[in-house]
């Protein structure tokens, strides 16, 4: 064996340790699906406070099909569900952190420089620190539950329930907490008779969000006989409802339109590749290897060292050195960390990519070819809209394997918690254009044509889409990205050209984004 290849076999090791260790410790870490669930019922809870403000039914159908004849009680069942997951979620953390250093229990604080390390890289970040901030996180999050749980049931009456639900927060939470504060103002509001505190306006104002302190406010202005303040509330939460509808058929009908269009388009392909056989469009190129000059070992030497090594070891180090500099960045720092972060990764990957191919240039017909004439577009809108429906299909099988469990992109969480324009600006090009480029340069304009050398394209594109996936580092996003990675490389080996994958990649990408920013600012109103 060559001491190059002894370097790699030991890199190998390393990395295999690495992704392996994180795909574990994803293993009993919380999916964003249910938040994502518990947004669409805030926007709903507007929409439907606007019907009993204005006495209006615009929109009363759309309330009725998503939230059914009993929005608040549907609204607390969700609400409740969420809550027992979050609660198993804790008790999860806590075991596993006790037993990576019990010293860490209970420990009220985050670790240092979390605030800094807002997309932590499994791979470089202590397990206990990455627990420690999960458990925070978690905590945090059925602080807010608990909040938003008592005022449903305010409002629907059960103030006995509430008065517990906020008694056993205000009893839990640390003493001084914002939660605790705020569950004590609560109390007070739902009493009888009503309690209120000094500064309760206040405190409904910082602790709440979205329709929960609107419905707050509304009862201290009542309570306090504030007229116009109440007035001037309910035309605010009227106006707003209007704008709610807006954006619940943006983040709810847009994406069944475009399923519904991509199953009538893959129906029609599946359907002309049967009768047309290779004639057809999915035939095109489907054969055809590419021409590879290099061998097995540049290409475990790309994926080593290229992605894993450079983008998930020496990128995140070279952060954490800069993260001083990030932190100055305030409120932004975590949008200007992902965007250092993926620019460091994507350098140095690609730096790695052409030194490793560098001998070869000129490469063969058909390698890394963007071209910008030619039906590229058509490839990655039509690919764009085929993955809708399998990754509709997958991602339902994909939670009754996981039950909420397995980990999530961390990003998701923060862009669908993100307020900042110029924030959102810079998740949204890392997001649809940074990684796009890199990680289809990557995977299939490298990865996938290498492979060809020893399987065929539709074992090329299998295994290219697996490592695509593994990549990611989250065990309950495996299958999805199989998938989506499957349908980028479909489109790769028919079109010829990555401007069309990068397309796909791109648009996936940043409808997800918009989608998490439709709903975190309706949550946020």
């Amino acid at each position: 064996m060559t001491l190059k290849r002894l370097i790699l076999s030991v890199l190998t090791l390393f990395v295999a340790i690495l992704v392996g260790g994180s795909l574990w410790s994803s293993f009993q870490e919380p999916q964003i699906t249910n938040r994502l669930q518990l947004y669409q019922t805030n926007l709903l809870l507007h929409a439907t406070a606007a019907t009993e403000i204005t006495g209006e039914v615009d929109g009363a159908a759309l309330q009725k099909a998503l939230l059914g004849e009993s929005p608040l009680k549907t609204a607390l069942e969700q609400y409740q569900a969420v809550r027992k997951a979050a609660e198993a979620d804790l008790a999860k953390l806590e075991k596993r952190l006790a037993t990576v250093d019990p010293a860490t229990l209970g420990d009220s604080g985050p670790p240092p420089a979390a605030s800094a390390r807002p997309i932590p890289s499994r791979t470089v970040d202590s397990q206990a620190a990455r627990l420690t901030t999960a458990l925070q996180q978690q905590r945090s999050l059925l602080d807010q539950l608990d909040l938003s749980i008592g005022i449903l049931q305010a409002e629907q009456g059960d103030l006995t329930a509430a008065q517990q639900t906020w008694g056993k927060l205000a009893e839990s939470a640390a003493a001084g907490s914002p939660a605790a504060d705020t569950a004590r103002t609560l109390t007070g509001l739902w009493n009888e008779p009503p309690r209120i505190v000094p500064d309760a306006e206040m405190q409904l104002q910082k602790g709440l969000e979205g329709w929960f302190r609107y419905t707050a406010l509304d009862r201290l202005y009542s309570l306090q006989q504030r007229t116009e303040a109440l007035n001037a509330l309910r035309a605010d939460e009227a106006a707003i409802a209007q704008g709610t509808l807006g954006k619940l058929a943006l983040v709810g009908t847009v994406p069944v339109l475009g399923a519904i269009a991509g199953a009538g388009l893959l129906v029609f392909l599946v359907a002309q590749r049967l009768t047309q056989g290779k004639q057809s469009i999915l035939a095109l190129n489907g054969e055809v290897p590419w021409d590879v000059p290099w061998d097995w070992e540049i290409i475990w030497q790309v994926l080593i060292v290229g992605f894993f090594i450079a983008g998930q070891v020496v990128a995140p180090l070279i952060v954490g050195v800069l993260s001083p500099v990030l932190t100055a960045f305030g409120p932004r720092a975590k949008a200007v960390y992902a965007f250092t972060y993926y620019l460091l990764m994507a350098g140095s990957g690609l730096a790695v990519l052409y030194w490793s191919i560098r001998k070869w240039i000129p490469l063969p017909k058909d390698w890394f070819q963007y071209r910008v004439a030619g039906r590229w577009p058509l490839w990655g809108l039509g690919g764009y809209l085929v993955a809708l429906p399998l990754m509709i299909g997958v991602s339902l099988v994909n939670q009754q394997i996981w039950q909420g469990q397995g980990g999530s992109n961390p990003l998701l969480q923060i862009v669908l918690e993100e307020g900042d324009a110029l924030s959102l600006g810079l998740f949204l090009f890392t997001a649809a254009v940074a990684a796009p480029i890199f990680e289809e340069t990557l995977f299939r304009g490298f990865l996938l044509p290498s492979l060809t050398r020893y399987m065929p394209v539709w074992g090329a594109i299998a295994l290219s889409s697996l490592l695509f996936a593994v990549a990611h580092l989250s065990l309950s996003e495996v299958i999805p990205l199989t998938t989506l990675g499957a349908v980028l490389g479909m489109v790769y080996t028919r079109s010829r050209n990555l401007l069309a994958p990068i397309l796909l990649h791109s648009l996936w990408n940043a409808i997800t984004m918009i989608g998490l920013f439709v709903l975190g600012s309706g949550a946020r109103l």
